[in-house]
C-alpha cells in the first residue's frame, strides 16, 4: 500500500502524519492488518529495536477517589468489588516493588487515588521514592498522583522520581461525557507543569469507551503537542459497578489498528501497552510487541494481569528481549533532551501527555485490568478456563476480568 510506505518514511524521519493519514490507519480492513502490523514494526525496530521495557505498578492507595471518571473502578460511586485501603508505608511499597523489580521490571510506578496530592502526600511518596532507591539502584521510579499543585512537581523530582503519568484519556470534545469533577485543560496543566519540573512526561489515552475514529485521532494529536517521552494506551476493560460496565467495544484487530496509529503518530516516543491488554488483544499479545516496545509486568491497580511469568515467555517467543537496567530506552535525541524533537516531527513537538493509563493512573490502569490466573496459566483467564473463543466487538467477556486480590495491601504475594 502506497499509504503505509508513506507512513514508514514518516516515522523514519519523525515527520508529522496528517490527521487523514492517521483516520486511514485505523480504517483499514483486516486483510490488510498484518500489512499494517509489519509496516508500524519498521518505525518500532528502527527507534528501539527489539527490546521490550518493563514497568511495575504499585498501588499505594485504593479506592475511596472522589473523582467521577466512568471508567474507574475507584470512582465515586462504584460499585466493584475492588481492594480499599489507605496509603501504604515506605518500607511496604519498595517491598512491593522489589517483586516487580525482580521480574525484570526497570520502572516503579507509584500510584495513588484522588484529585490530587496535598502536600503531606508528596511527603508521604518522596518518602517512598528514597525508600526504593535506596534499595535498588538505577531503578526509574514515576508518579501518578493526579492533579498537581504549583510547586510539587519540583518536590517529586528533587525527592528523585524520574517521571510522572497523567493520562488525557480521550478528546477534548468527549472530556466532559466521561468525567466532570475536573476537566480536559486540568489534565493538559499538569503535564506541562511536570515538564517544566524537568520530569519525563508519561501521557496516553483509553480506547474502547464508545469514542470515534476522530476522537481517538484528536487524543493522540494533543498527546503529540504535549510531547511526552511515553505513550500508554489503555483499553477499557468495562468493570461492573462502572458507567461503562457495559462498553465492550473492541477486537483484537481494532487493538493493533490503534497502537499502529500511535506508533506512526509518535514513531519515537515509548508506546506502552497499558491496562487491558489481555483482555482485548488475547492470544494476539505477540503481534501488539511489533508496535509497542513496553508493557507492564504482572498486575494492575485494581485488576489481576497476565501472569509475570507468562509475560516474559510471551517476549521471548516473538523474539524481543527485555530492555536491561543499563540500556537506555530512548533514542539519543529525546534521551538527551535536545533540540526539542517530538514523536512525529521532525523539529517541534512530538507526542505529549499524560492522559490516563501510562505509570499507572488510578483512572485507567486499575479498571483496565487484566486477566492472568493466579496459578501463572496461559495468555488469559484461569488455568483451568477453556481457551478464548474469538470476541465481536460488543459481545461482553466478563469471564476476563479478575479483581486483584493480591499484592499490595494484601498478605498475598504479587504477581510479578
Amino acid at each position: 500500500m502506497d499509504l503505509l510506505n508513506t507512513l514508514v518514511d514518516k516515522g523514519l524521519r519523525r515527520e508529522p502524519l496528517s490527521r487523514a493519514e492517521a483516520l486511514a490507519v485505523l480504517g483499514t480492513s483486516d486483510d490488510e492488518l498484518l500489512d499494517v502490523v509489519a509496516a508500524a514494526g519498521k518505525v518500532r525496530r528502527h527507534w528501539f529495536g527489539r527490546r521490550v521495557k518493563l514497568n511495575y505498578l504499585v498501588n499505594l492507595k485504593s479506592g475511596l477517589c472522589p473523582e467521577d471518571c466512568s471508567y474507574c473502578s475507584q470512582r465515586l460511586g462504584s460499585t466493584a468489588g475492588i481492594l480499599k485501603y489507605t496509603w501504604l508505608k515506605p518500607h511496604e511499597a519498595s517491598e512491593a516493588a522489589a517483586a516487580g523489580l525482580a521480574g525484570g521490571a526497570k520502572r516503579v510506578c507509584l500510584v495513588a487515588s484522588g484529585r490530587g496530592p496535598t502536600d503531606r502526600d508528596v511527603d508521604r511518596v518522596s518518602d517512598t521514592i528514597k525508600a526504593i532507591k535506596d534499595q535498588n539502584e538505577g531503578v526509574e521510579v514515576c508518579a501518578c498522583l493526579g492533579l498537581l499543585s504549583d510547586g510539587q512537581a519540583e518536590r517529586l523530582r528533587e525527592a528523585g522520581a524520574d517521571a510522572y503519568n497523567h493520562n488525557l484519556n480521550t478528546s477534548e470534545a468527549t472530556y466532559g461525557e466521561i468525567t466532570t469533577t475536573h476537566t480536559y485543560a486540568d489534565r493538559v496543566d499538569t503535564v506541562q507543569k511536570a515538564h517544566a519540573a524537568g520530569l519525563s512526561a508519561c501521557s496516553g489515552l483509553i480506547a474502547g469507551m464508545g469514542e470515534s475514529d476522530e476522537d481517538l485521532v484528536d487524543v493522540v494529536f494533543s498527546l503529540r503537542e504535549l510531547d511526552p517521552d511515553s505513550v500508554p494506551v489503555n483499553f477499557l476493560i468495562p468493570f461492573e459497578g462502572t458507567p461503562l460496565a457495559k462498553e465492550w467495544n473492541l477486537t483484537p484487530q481494532r487493538c493493533l489498528r490503534i497502537l499502529a496509529m500511535v506508533r506512526f503518530v509518535c514513531p519515537d516516543a515509548e508506546v506502552r501497552i497499558a491496562g487491558g491488554r489481555e483482555v482485548h488483544l488475547r492470544t494476539m499479545q505477540p503481534l501488539a510487541l511489533h508496535l509497542a516496545n513496553s508493557i507492564f509486568l504482572g498486575d494492575y491497580l485494581t485488576s489481576e494481569g497476565q501472569a509475570g511469568k507468562a509475560d516474559l515467555e510471551m517476549i521471548a517467543d516473538a523474539g524481543f528481549e527485555v530492555e536491561g537496567a543499563d540500556q537506555v530506552t530512548l533514542p539519543e535525541h529525546r534521551a538527551t533532551a535536545t533540540a526539542g524533537g517530538g514523536c512525529g516531527s521532525g523539529e517541534s513537538a512530538g507526542c505529549g501527555s499524560h492522559a490516563g493509563g501510562g505509570c499507572g493512573s488510578h483512572e485507567s490502569e486499575g479498571a483496565g485490568a487484566g486477566c492472568g490466573s493466579h496459578a501463572g496459566g496461559g495468555v488469559c483467564g484461569s488455568a483451568a478456563s477453556a481457551p478464548a473463543a474469538a470476541t465481536p466487538a460488543g459481545e461482553a467477556r466478563t469471564d476476563l476480568v479478575a479483581v486483584r486480590r493480591r499484592g499490595a495491601g494484601t498478605d498475598l504475594a504479587p504477581n510479578a
